[in-house]
């Protein structure tokens, strides 16, 4: 029979046309197949969207979170449909063919969730997500949809503890370095191994992933405090429930992801990966999500802002504290009081408290005695942990991550990879060499293609002892775990033609991560020279189909986030 209508309690915008009436009574027998009784289909239905799976540790506990946060939505009042998509763990991608695919992960992420949203138009949805390609694979979503949305980070894994220290996977990385030269024997480590990673939850510092979930709570889309306990932890269970009420309180109050994304909302954000010393891969993120609700949020913005936003928090990799250690004084709301109390952070920003974030930080203090969150009158630097470069090697701009770095500036002799694979082979043999400047190239987005991590080369360098001495540059990506003086994103890319595949072995490289530059030192007439000479490389047959394929033709610019289509139709320009 046709189930009465029933006084609403929340809206349902998009359910309604799917399970009312007569003709829907086809779509009303599927849903009493998986238990719905009558009553529910006057109940907004709220998809649960995790990028659960056994693929990563940082993903293994998704599906408890997601299925409590169900259970929360449905005893407030919602029918809650749970679903998983795709993740890529970029630790067990590192280093090898498989890196191809992290970045490319992301937009199939935000591609799935959208086409199962939109396929049963559910009324709003909640994205739980670990991984670092997750994260903003799920934020860029919410804002391609503006539905009522939540996003909730699952958590970081604790610390894992080696020789009496706290360690985490980044250890392990530069360990493979310091056994190549002969400074680590085979069994320290494994040993390393066994301890480094003790269980569920996203790598410790700060990294990409954690990264992108203080982001979350700074760009408005996360709860206030819920990015920062780890994924084992009691203290992750209270946010479930939080989740489930501020979902449904969006819903009532109508309040959708393109009112809280606004662009002080992603200055906002910029400055919380500057104060926190997060990972170069936030600007990729960033200027993705952006695109989605028809920003354009550019390199030389979040430059600027980086450069007047001081390093409050000491996190490695360039500091001495984890993800947990931060949870333990307050957790993500205490870098944005730091950044209110110092006008650094837009305070009437909203967010899925349906609050602004100065009504969210009322109550919130800057613990004494602790090392781990300093004041802005007192910080550890004055200037944040990233820095945008421009120059004739990247004219549309690279990145690099200086937190933790005493040594800003750099000259030295171009010492030439076309691939990460080759250049991580020298690097075993300790072919690289003090004042070497390594240039890694044709692992763009295009060029990749999937724009892989250099971890592994950067670490193993870094454990070689050589971290101090040797700088590198690359059109593909870095680990948020990666440290040294390391640019990456340099752009255009060497596939489509940019510096990067002119420089020849030998010539001198400057970079100046003080002044913002990046230099080779050839003169134009030169460079064009050797242009009209190149030729793009000619991918591998199995990279020009299927998914690889479609992301060759579709990427664009990792200057402007390495998106895969247009945006928004009329997009708002940052202002001048």
């Amino acid at each position: 029979m046709v189930p009465p209508q029933q006084p609403e309690k929340f809206p349902r915008p998009y359910s309604a046309q799917v399970v009312d009436g007569p003709t829907r009574a086809p779509h009303r027998a599927f849903y009493h197949a998986m238990g719905l009784k009558d009553e529910d289909f006057s109940k907004p239905f709220i998809g649960v969207a995790s990028t659960w799976g056994e693929m990563t540790p940082c993903n293994i506990s998704l599906h408890d979170q997601a299925a409590a946060i169900k259970g929360h939505l449905e005893s407030q009042g919602a029918v809650a449909r749970e679903f998983a998509t795709i993740s890529v763990s970029d630790g067990i991608a590192m280093g090898h063919e498989g890196m191809r695919a992290s970045l490319i992960s992301r937009d199939v992420i935000a591609d799935s969730v959208e086409l199962v949203v939109h396929g049963h138009q559910y009324d709003g949805f909640v994205g739980v997500a670990g991984c670092d390609k997750t994260l903003p694979g799920m934020m860029m979503v919410m804002g391609r949809m503006n539905r009522p949305a939540v996003f909730i980070y699952g958590g970081t894994i604790m610390p894992g503890q080696f020789n009496g220290k706290d360690v985490t996977v980044q250890d392990v990385y530069e360990a493979v370095g310091a056994h190549a030269s002969g400074a680590m024997s085979q069994e320290a480590l494994e040993a390393l191994s066994h301890a480094a990673c003790p269980g569920a939850g996203s790598c410790g510092g700060q990294f990409t992933a954690n990264t992108m979930a203080c982001v979350a709570e700074a760009i408005g889309l996360a709860l206030p405090g819920s990015s920062s306990p780890p994924a084992v932890s009691e203290a992750r269970k209270v946010f479930m429930a939080r989740v489930a009420e501020a979902m449904l309180n969006l819903l009532q109050l109508d309040i959708r992801p393109r009112d809280i994304l606004t662009m002080d909302a992603f200055e906002n954000a910029t400055r919380v990966v500057a104060a926190t010393g997060g990972s170069t891969n936030s600007l990729l993120h960033l200027p993705a999500i952006a695109h989605e609700v028809g920003l354009t949020l550019t390199l030389k913005q979040m430059g600027e802002w980086f450069e007047s936003t001081p390093l409050l928090a000491d996190l490695k990799p360039g500091g001495h504290y984890v993800m947990n250690d931060l949870h333990k004084i307050g957790g993500v709301p205490v870098v944005l009081k730091a950044l209110l109390d110092a006008g650094l952070l837009h305070g009437d920003a909203l967010t899925v408290t349906g609050k602004s974030h100065a009504e969210n930080l009322a109550q919130v203090v800057i613990p004494e005695g602790q090392a781990v969150v300093k004041p802005a009158h007192t910080p550890i630097k004055p200037v944040g942990g990233l820095r945008v470069l421009f120059g004739n090697l990247a004219p549309e701009g690279a990145v690099v991550k200086t937190s933790g770095l005493s040594r800003l500036v750099h000259t030295g002799p171009a010492k030439i990879f076309d691939s990460e694979d080759a250049c991580f082979e020298a690097v075993q043999r300790q072919r690289i060499l003090p004042n070497d400047v390594v240039v890694i190239r044709y692992e763009g987005p295009k060029g990749g293609p999937g724009m892989r991590e250099m971890l592994a080369v950067t670490a193993a360098i870094c454990g070689q002892g050589l971290g101090d001495s040797v700088a590198m540059i690359t059109d593909g990506r870095f680990s948020g775990a990666t440290r040294g003086l390391m640019v990456g994103h340099a752009s255009p890319e060497a596939q489509v033609g940019g510096p990067i595949a002119l420089v020849e072995p030998g010539d001198m490289i400057t970079i100046d991560a003080e002044q913002g530059i990046i230099q080779v030192n050839v003169d134009d007439d030169e460079l064009t020279r050797r242009l009209a000479n190149w030729q793009p490389k000619v991918l591998p047959e199995h990279y020009q189909r299927g998914v690889f394929g479609k992301y060759v033709q579709l990427v664009g610019s990792a200057s402007q986030g390495a998106v895969t289509h247009q945006g928004l139709a009329k997009p708002v320009l940052t202002p001048a």
